[in-house]
């Protein structure tokens, strides 16, 4: 049977050493054709090799995983991104939905990883740009997220969503032009990940977007009016916040 083969590029030799040690006793039908620890002997292997999965690590010495996918703008190999455990990375994967492991990683997260590296889709270059605004540029306001639907990946502009509604374990997108996206992951990951761009959650089921508050209304327990007419019902434990949003426009 051929094996797969694959390459590790990794900054830290230690996590280098590590990583290609896991996978020689544990996955057998892979096959590790080179190693790097930097973009420069990464583009130099790439030129010569190309793999069937490529082990990405985000932050190099000389620069970012990012430099290497800019070199090889048509590389066919599956990628797995490794990143270190930190809020802000896990952050930049979840704007981007693009897959990763984090260090230090257990050996389901790694063989999880190889298995969906299988099957995966690549990511759109679109996707790549959430990723790396995020992660290069920290303190810059983020603009772009990806949204995982059933069929496929779509990249949306944050400033023109409105609204956000829970549907079980799904979570229902409402945009400006009035089009709507259901997605296949819950409210509160959303609102957890958009509360500091801006929005806020007003509701066990809903999550809004507070540039298009139009005005709040006291009757019937309190609800919001949005600037596309939509009212949203206001939770009694969040009126109070809602207020302050309100008084501090």
């Amino acid at each position: 049977m051929k094996k797969t083969t694959a390459i590790l590029v990794e900054d830290n030799v230690l996590a280098l050493e590590m990583l290609h040690q896991e996978i020689i006793d544990n996955f057998k039908e892979i096959e590790i054709i080179g190693t790097a620890k930097s973009v420069v002997e990464a583009a130099k292997l790439l030129r010569a090799k190309t793999p069937d999965i490529l082990f990405l690590d985000i932050m190099l010495g000389d620069g970012t995983g990012f430099d290497i996918l800019e070199i090889f703008p048509e590389l066919t190999s599956k990628i797995i991104f490794v990143t270190a455990s930190d809020a802000h990375a896990i952050k930049a994967f979840k704007f981007s939905a693009i897959d990763y492991i984090l260090k230090p990683y257990s050996d389901t997260d790694l063989a999880n990883a190889i298995t969906k590296a299988h099957s995966q889709i690549q990511p759109e270059n679109e996707q790549l740009s959430v990723l790396k605004q995020v992660i290069t540029k920290p303190n810059t306001t983020l603009e772009k997220i990806s949204l995982h639907t059933s069929e496929k990946i779509i990249v949306v502009n944050i400033s023109e969503i409105i609204r956000c509604k829970a549907d079980n374990n799904y979570t229902t997108f409402y945009f400006k032009d009035n089009s709507k996206i259901l997605v296949s992951k819950t409210l509160k990951f959303y609102a957890d990940l958009l509360k500091e761009v801006g929005f806020l959650r007003v509701h066990q089921s809903h999550l809004i977007n507070t540039k298009y508050i139009k005005e709040f209304i006291k009757s019937d327990g309190g609800y919001l009016m949005l600037t596309n007419n939509a009212n949203v019902p206001v939770s009694v434990r969040k009126k109070a916040e809602v207020l302050e949003v309100l008084n501090s426009f």
